[in-house]
C-alpha cells in the first residue's frame, strides 16, 4: 500500500490529472447516478479546500507583489491588462458567431410551448463597480467577492509601500512586509498539500457531472457542446498565435498551464481554480507583481469561454425559432457580449444572466435558454477551461512586453560627439 501511495505522489500531477479525468468520466458514464451521488461529496471537498486558499493567496500574493514593483508600472500593467480583456472578449464572441453560423446548431430543434427559464436579475454595471469598494472587508472575504478583496489587498499593499518608503515608519513597514511575505509563504506551502488530493477530487467531480448529465442528454444536444468545443479550439489557436507574436513559448507554457486548465475543466470555477492559476503563473517565472494581480482580476472579468458561449447560444436560439441574423445583429451581439460579460462579474447565474441580456437587445427570445439548461455543466466545463486559459495567456503576454520594457529602461545610453 505505502508503495502504490508513494507511487502516486512521485507522479507528475499532470499525469494524475489526466488519469483522474478518464476514469471520472469511465464512472460516470457506467455507475449513473449512483456514481454521481456517492462520488459527490470527494468533489465538494476540493472545492472547498480550493476555496478555502482563495482569500489568504489573494491578498498576501497581491500585496507582496505590488511591494515588489512600483505604482508606475501597476498602472502601466493594469491599462495592457484591461486592453487585452476587452479585444480578447471581442475576438472570443466573433469566433463564436462565424462557427456557429458554419454549423448551424439548434438547426431542426423545436421550442417547447411550455419552455421557461428563471433568468437572475442583471444588477447592472453600476453595481458591480460599487461592489468593487465592500462595505465591510468581513463580508467581502467571506463572501469570496473576489473584487472586493483585490480592492483590499491594493489598498492595503500600497499603503505598506509607502510606509516601508517613509522615513518615520521604514522599519515598521519592513517588518510588516516581511510578515506578510511570511504569510505567503505559509500560503504556498498550505496550496503544495492541497495539490496532492486535486485528482482525487477532479475524479469524483467529473463522475459526478458525467453521471447526473447521462448519455441521452449529450446525444439530444450532442450538435450545440460540439459546435461550441470546435470554437474554444478555435480560440485555444488565436491565443497561440498571440503568444508566438509575443515571443512566448508555448512548450513552456502548456507545461504549466495544463494542471490549471483540466481542474477548472472539472470544477467549471475560475475562482475556484484561482490558487492552481498563480501556482502555475509562480512556475513560468512571471513577476509576481502581475500575477498577483491579473490572475485574480482575469478570474473575475476575463471571461473568454463565456462570451463564445454567448455568441453559439444567440445563433442556436436564431435557428431553433428559424430568425435570421444579419450583420448589423450580429456587431450588436459582439458590442453587447463584450460588455456584458465583464459588466457582470460576480454576479450569481452570471452565464444566463449574460444570455438573457445579449437576447433582450437583439429580440431573441429567452425561453431559449430552457432547450440549453440540460447540458449547462457540459458547456460550462469547456468555456470555464478557456477562461482560465485566457487568463494565463494575458499574465505572459504582458510579462514579456513588461520585460522588454524594462530592459529598454536599463540599457545604457550612448553618448555622442
Amino acid at each position: 500500500m505505502k508503495a502504490i501511495w508513494n507511487g502516486y505522489l512521485n507522479a507528475s500531477l499532470i499525469l494524475r490529472v489526466s488519469i483522474a479525468l478518464v476514469l471520472g468520466l469511465i464512472v460516470g458514464l457506467l455507475g449513473g447516478q449512483t456514481a454521481a451521488d456517492w462520488l459527490a461529496p470527494f468533489g465538494e471537498l476540493l472545492l472547498r479546500l480550493l476555496r478555502f486558499l482563495i482569500v489568504p493567496i489573494v491578498l498576501f500574493t497581491l500585496m507582496v507583489g505590488i511591494n515588489q514593483a512600483n505604482l508606475t508600472s501597476m498602472g502601466r500593467m493594469g491599462r495592457k491588462l484591461f486592453g487585452y480583456y476587452v479585444l480578447t472578449s471581442a475576438l472570443a464572441i466573433v469566433v463564436g458567431l462565424v462557427v456557429a453560423t458554419l454549423f448551424e446548431p439548434g438547426r431542426g430543434l423545436t421550442l417547447s410551448e411550455d419552455a421557461q427559464v428563471e433568468v437572475p436579475d442583471n444588477p447592472g454595471f453600476a453595481h458591480v463597480l460599487l461592489n468593487i469598494v465592500p462595505d465591510n472587508i468581513i463580508v467581502a472575504f467571506a463572501e469570496l467577492n473576489l473584487l472586493g478583496i483585490i480592492f483590499t489587498a491594493i489598498v492595503f499593499g500600497v499603503a505598506l509601500l509607502k510606509l516601508r518608503d517613509s522615513e518615520s515608519h521604514g522599519e515598521l513597514g519592513e517588518a510588516l512586509y516581511r510578515v506578510v511575505e511570511g504569510l505567503n509563504a505559509v500560503t504556498l506551502k498550505v496550496m503544495g498539500g492541497i495539490l496532492q488530493y486535486v485528482p482525487i477530487g477532479v475524479f469524483a467531480i467529473v463522475a459526478k457531472t458525467v453521471g447526473e448529465q447521462g448519455m441521452n442528454t449529450i446525444l439530444s444536444l450532442g450538435n450545440m457542446v460540439a459546435v461550441l468545443y470546435i470554437a474554444l479550439a478555435v480560440h485555444l489557436i488565436v491565443y497561440c498565435v498571440l503568444m508566438r507574436l509575443f515571443g512566448v513559448r508555448l512548450r513552456s507554457f502548456f507545461r504549466e498551464a495544463r494542471t490549471p486548465m483540466a481542474t477548472a475543466f472539472a470544477t467549471q470555477s475560475s475562482s475556484g481554480t484561482l490558487p492552481l492559476t498563480l501556482d502555475a503563473a509562480r512556475r513560468l517565472g512571471t513577476p509576481q507583481s502581475l500575477y498577483g494581480f491579473s490572475l485574480p482580476l482575469g478570474a473575475t472579468i476575463n471571461m473568454d469561454g463565456a462570451a463564445i458561449r454567448i455568441a453559439i447560444s444567440a445563433v442556436f436560439a436564431a435557428n431553433v425559432v428559424g430568425m435570421q441574423l444579419d450583420l448589423i445583429t450580429m456587431i450588436e451581439i459582439v458590442l453587447i457580449g463584450t460588455l456584458t460579460s465583464i459588466g457582470t462579474a460576480g454576479v450569481p447565474g452570471a452565464g444566463i444572466v449574460m444570455i438573457a441580456t445579449v437576447f433582450a437587445q437583439v429580440g431573441l427570445p429567452i425561453e431559449t435558454v430552457a432547450l440549453l439548461v440540460s447540458i449547462d455543466a457540459l458547456v460550462g466545463m469547456g468555456a470555464t477551461a478557456l477562461n482560465v486559459t485566457g487568463d494565463l495567456v494575458g499574465t505572459a503576454i504582458i510579462a514579456r512586453g513588461e520585460s522588454k520594457h524594462e530592459a529598454k529602461a536599463e540599457a545604457p545610453v550612448s553618448e555622442s560627439g
